[in-house]
């Protein structure tokens, strides 16, 4: 399809005469669901450290980064279904929590004293891991997606 084809797709849309498709419209319900409001994006840092020392089918390393807080992810892949591992730092403060959230699932747990925190059995796809802190702004990382 050319340029000229999708302008006049677009305005085929705008103008109503092309219905989005039931199931586009779903997924773009669904897709705005997962906004959160109020949060500090953290966005992908390179690991220096850990570039090159993964085989192929070992753990991905994937780091996030704010001003003041940093995400430490491995992330593996077993049986179809991932297992997320990662540590915060610096530690947010007593009562921290973690959500990992997929499109469809949302596993919450405790952040330990060392800022680590783990879940396992997650279905492949996209996934994003979001710190709550008491009293200050949530940090989410960037969406990321796995694929076994």
């Amino acid at each position: 399809m050319s340029g000229d084809e999708y302008l006049l797709a677009a305005l085929r849309i705008a103008a109503g005469h092309d219905p989005i498709p039931a199931h586009v419209s779903a997924a773009a319900r669904d897709a705005y669901s997962l906004r959160l409001a109020q949060v500090v994006t953290a966005g992908p840092v390179e690991c220096v450290a850990t570039r090159g020392t993964r085989d192929a089918d070992g753990p991905r390393m994937v780091r996030f980064a704010t001003a003041d807080l940093s995400f430490d992810l491995e992330v593996t892949i077993g049986d179809g279904l991932i297992d997320v591992a990662g540590r915060v730092s610096p530690h947010p403060g007593d009562g921290a929590t973690i959500d990992i959230r997929t499109p469809h699932l949302t596993v919450s747990r405790d952040l330990r004293e060392s800022g680590q925190f783990a879940a396992t059995g997650l279905p492949p796809g996209w996934f994003s891991v979001v710190c709550h802190r008491p009293g200050l702004t949530p940090v989410a990382t960037g969406w990321v997606r796995i694929r076994p």
